[in-house]
């Protein structure tokens, strides 16, 4: 894989001097157009040509359900039985410090239950997923760097928790480009609003910016507001075309005299995708199109529209596909664990389908779901304080000590649980998995050597999971 995309600067030869010179080989400069972005093969990332990865993949795409403030993995996949007798106890805990002040164990309030004929224990929270059992490999060994959102978060989502870096879809989309030209091949929704760090999380960094994820807001049904400025009231399309022709070519004439800068040039590309967009993306977008027993399998609200347009998605190439369960930190129970009853049963049944329709289409076998937060939750109680929570003792901290994630289809490994944290839930003690080793696996089924998946920046050669991160060998299929 090339350090960066070839540019004008990189040639030897311009265009104008290469056809001074050379009276040979115009049939291979009319191919240029014939075959489009596929002409540039490994240089613009585009799918579909040989040896465009390090190794076979088994993942043509990806999409991260992202429940967005830290699930307690206590309360949903990864069950402590010891937490029942010692409720209201205090835990040996000596060497865990947590963000906030804490008191004894607390109990979960859901039941757990076996499924499938591997017999992974889950919650009721999640009753209609376990469905799924059998495809579920549950990762119950994660731990990150802090128990704060914001690093955590960049972290889960850009392999860094401080410094500005390309997010996880922008690299995949760098790596693998998008079978569609018509829509962007990373995008990520996010019902009313955007989560904190906002546009960070899906940020191309200092990758070209025609990698960074396109945000839609998904709780909104109008499509001519879901993607703003998606038509053009001031005419009809065929002299917009005519208007976007004349543009690309004072746009070229720009791009050359501009040394062929980066950030213009992806500037003059966000402007090609927004028009083409126009008949693609509406198509995508609108859910409403599928039959009434698909919208019944999926049920109600954003989170179910959001996994259904993302199956369509997914339909036409999209490669990155991001998911977010709400656009502040819902999962955040600080207060009453209780909570999490609500928000499962808003995605629970959503989630379910989506993984049944990739099935029953065939394409759960190459598509790479994920699902989980940026952190996970104390097994103990959190001490009311003042501007943290509202005084109520039935809630959690943050944990980034120990939590939990699933992956599904993509080549991991089906009804498979990897890691254990220890005996409380509170710290991963078996099999540990970091954020990077994660993202390690996830280019790995992407057919990437993430140590070789890299971009020249400031005289350095970047990657997602910088200078860490091993493969999980022992959860691929």
């Amino acid at each position: 894989m090339g350090h960066h995309e070839l540019t004008a600067r990189d040639l030897l030869l311009d265009r104008r001097d290469f056809l001074k010179r050379c009276g040979m080989g115009m049939g291979a400069l009319a191919m240029g157009p014939l075959l489009g972005e596929r002409a540039l093969g490994g240089i613009k990332g585009a799918s579909g040509i040989p040896g465009l990865t390090h190794h076979s993949p088994r993942a043509k795409r990806v999409v991260h359900l992202f429940m967005n403030g830290g699930p307690s993995q206590v309360d949903t996949f990864d069950r402590k039985p010891i937490l029942q007798d010692l409720h209201g106890k205090i835990l040996p805990l000596d060497d865990i410090k947590t963000e906030r002040p804490t008191g004894a164990a607390l109990r979960t309030p859901f039941a757990f239950k076996r499924y499938g004929e591997c017999g992974l224990e889950v919650s009721e929270l999640f009753e209609k997923t376990a469905q799924h059992a059998d495809d579920l490999c549950v990762i119950r060994s994660m731990h990150a760097n802090v128990p704060n959102h914001e690093p955590s978060l960049m972290l889960m989502n850009c392999g860094d928790g401080l410094l500005p870096r390309p997010s996880m879809g922008s690299w995949v989309s760098y790596g693998l480009g998008s079978e569609n030209q018509n829509l962007p091949a990373y995008i990520s929704m996010c019902p009313k609003g955007q989560p904190i760090k906002r546009a960070q999380n899906w940020q191309s960094a200092f990758l070209p910016g025609s990698h960074q994820g396109t945000y839609i807001d998904s709780s909104i049904k109008d499509l001519e507001r879901m993607i703003e400025n998606i038509r053009n009231p001031h005419g009809d399309p065929k002299r917009q075309l005519k208007q976007l022709e004349l543009l690309r070519e004072m746009n070229r004439e720009h791009l050359e005299g501009a040394d062929h800068d980066p950030q213009l040039e992806a500037r003059i590309k966000s402007f090609e995708l927004a028009y083409r967009m126009q008949t693609e993306a509406t198509d995508a977008f609108d859910v409403d199109k599928e039959p009434k027993h698909i919208l019944d399998m999926y049920g109600p609200g954003p989170h179910a529209r959001q996994c259904l347009m993302a199956r369509r998605l997914l339909e036409r190439g999209v490669r990155f596909i991001q998911l977010w369960h709400g656009n502040g930190q819902p999962w955040d129970s600080h207060d009453d664990i209780e909570d999490h009853r609500r928000l499962a049963k808003q995605c629970d049944q959503a989630i379910a389908a989506f993984l049944t329709d990739l099935k029953q289409r065939g394409m759960l076998d190459d598509t790479l779901v994920l699902w989980g937060g940026e952190f996970g939750r104390t097994p103990v109680v959190e001490l009311p304080k003042e501007g943290t929570n509202k005084g109520v003792m039935k809630g959690r901290d943050h944990n980034h000590y120990g939590f939990t994630v699933w992956m599904a289809g993509g080549g991991v490994k089906g009804g498979y649980i990897h890691g254990a944290t220890d005996e409380f839930g509170f710290k991963a003690v078996e099999d540990r998995v970091h954020v990077h080793d994660l993202h390690a696996t996830i280019l790995h089924l992407l057919g990437f050597n993430h140590e070789e998946l890299t971009y020249r920046y400031s005289g350095r050669d970047f990657r997602l999971t910088d200078v860490h991160g091993h493969v999980v060998k022992d959860i691929l299929a």
